[in-house]
């Protein structure tokens, strides 16, 4: 799958009273991240929610199902920020493109950081999970495109590796899912802005 091609679909259903389908999802999402996903069953989700197997069935056809939503929560906007400042054309320059993408990433991180945690601990071991690992990839190279952009503008040093760049960058907003918690002290838009201004202009005073 590439980031272009359309999910998989899966079962949706209209939902039981008190457990809709968003409902169940939050809950197997919270499960895989505490569990890992290889050692939950559907079983451990009902038992979670006090429901019968049947129950789960009713909203997902399989534990792969959920996974896949799960993990298209994150991806799809990481993908729609990504795509956005790659194709532009509004006349803005590589170097604020990307210092969007990375400020943006970290709001998408923030607004979905279960999804976001269990993304970052796929390891391929399923079609569902090799298909994530695709998307990231793809992601890191469309980031490092904008590197090389920004480069040749003159705007960034030219002595680094793009794809090396590319990855530190992402890997600085993906570092938020272990400590970063929403009722701490610092909203989202601070978090951003501040992600984005130690990337980009360091922590020299000017």
């Amino acid at each position: 799958m590439t980031a272009a091609e359309p999910a998989p679909a899966v079962r949706r259903g209209r939902g039981r009273p008190g457990y809709d389908q968003a409902a169940v999802l939050r809950t197997a999402v919270a499960l895989f991240n505490r569990k890992g996903y290889d050692a939950t069953s559907i079983g451990d989700l009902a038992a979670e929610l006090g429901l019968s197997k049947a129950a789960i069935y009713h909203h997902f056809a399989s534990k792969d199902d959920l996974l896949r939503l799960a993990l298209g929560d994150a991806l799809d906007e990481l993908t729609a920020v990504v795509s956005a400042a790659t194709h532009a054309d509004d006349g803005s320059s590589a170097h604020d493109r990307l210092r969007e993408v990375v400020r943006r990433s970290v709001e998408v991180l923030v607004a979905h950081q279960p999804a976001v945690t269990l993304l970052l601990r796929v390891r391929g071991n399923t079609p569902v999970e090799v298909d994530a690992l695709k998307r990231r990839r793809w992601l890191d190279d469309q980031l490092a495109g904008l590197v090389r952009d920004a480069v040749a503008e003159g705007a960034l040093r030219d002595d680094l590796p793009p794809e090396l760049v590319s990855r530190l960058l992402f890997g600085m907003v993906n570092s938020l899912v272990e400590w970063y918690r929403p009722e701490g002290t610092h909203d989202a838009a601070t978090v951003a802005a501040t992600v984005a201004a130690v990337a980009f202009d360091g922590l020299l005073r000017r």
